[in-house]
């Protein structure tokens, strides 16, 4: 959570709290900056979750396109030989 701060240092920022707040404000002062910390996780993890719904929402779409491009083709190529098999079938017109 705190990255590399260890305890040592945790202690130091303590009591550092302690002079300039003072015995009374602490507590206060911890709860506000609770909040604060949970409220900017809050936003943090929603902007995530936006961030990866459209990311998928953008792969979703490069897949559709794909699929549809491929369908296109497999369909006009299927199209392009039942041409040819009645041309076939029907034989050279005499004219």
């Amino acid at each position: 959570m705190f990255g590399n701060i260890g305890f040592p240092e945790l202690l130091i920022i303590l009591a550092i709290a302690l002079l300039i707040f003072g015995p009374k404000k602490l507590p206060e002062v911890s709860k506000s900056i609770g909040r604060a910390v949970r409220e900017f996780r809050r936003a943090s993890d929603e902007i995530k979750g936006k961030i990866e719904q459209e990311i998928q929402a953008s792969e979703f779409k490069e897949i559709k396109d794909e699929l549809k491009k491929d369908l296109t083709q497999d369909i006009t190529k299927e199209v392009t030989e039942e041409k040819e098999e009645k041309k076939d079938e029907e034989g050279p017109k005499i004219s």
